[in-house]
């Protein structure tokens, strides 16, 4: 994945920590108990959605542009991104216009995540070294997202070995609950707060 092995480098390298309100972070266990999850609604250039895992102490984070579904038959597109803070599953605001992603942030949907990787024997798999081979099944306990999904590589080796940019698909597996489907991003509420996207962006210009 991108930024695989380099912790928060990347991350750090991309940010002006005296200009964001984006947390800083620590490189820090994550702790016990099972591994979180994050969906972010990003107002950015472009408007999208950011998937992120929990993985040992960082959040492996992927840009899903038209967001998850709950259809197995949609397919979504996601693109990995640079590792990211564990704090950044609180993160909500407004990041500054000239700052990497400028623009306003919600926090869709978060909740933790079971690994469910096996291999052919049906033995579990760790689940960094499942995203590194470029298959990972997860079953998500959110308050919107429920259920079974897998994240698969489909161009690009690991760390961009192939010379392709690396893009993955998310795909919810057939079985293993329903959840909400993709909401109108404009219209969808924080998970967090209830606030819209609109409305962060309000309260910042007027904070």
């Amino acid at each position: 994945m991108d930024g695989e092995g380099d912790g928060l480098r990347d991350y750090h390298g991309k940010r002006d920590f005296g200009r964001t309100g984006e947390p800083a972070g620590r490189e820090a266990p994550g702790g016990h108990g099972r591994p979180r999850f994050v969906v972010q609604i990003h107002d950015a250039s472009t408007l999208h959605f950011d998937f992120r895992l929990q993985v040992a102490d960082v959040l492996k984070s992927w840009s899903v542009p038209k967001g998850p579904s709950a259809d197995p038959s949609d397919k979504r597109l996601a693109v990995p991104t640079e590792d990211h803070p564990l704090e950044y599953e609180e993160f909500e605001g407004v990041i500054p216009a000239g700052e990497y992603g400028g623009g306003t942030v919600i926090v869709w949907d978060h909740g933790t995540y079971e690994p469910l990787s096996h291999d052919r024997r049906g033995r579990p798999v760790d689940f960094a070294e499942s995203l590194a081979h470029g298959h990972a099944r997860f079953r998500l306990h959110g308050a919107k997202l429920r259920g079974e999904y897998a994240l698969t590589r489909f161009r690009g080796g690991r760390d961009g070995a192939t010379g392709e940019a690396p893009a993955w698909l998310l795909v919810k597996t057939a079985g293993g609950g329903r959840g909400h489907g993709t909401p109108d991003p404009r219209r969808a509420r924080s998970a967090r707060t209830g606030r819209t996207l609109a409305r962060v962006a309000e309260e910042d210009r007027d904070g």
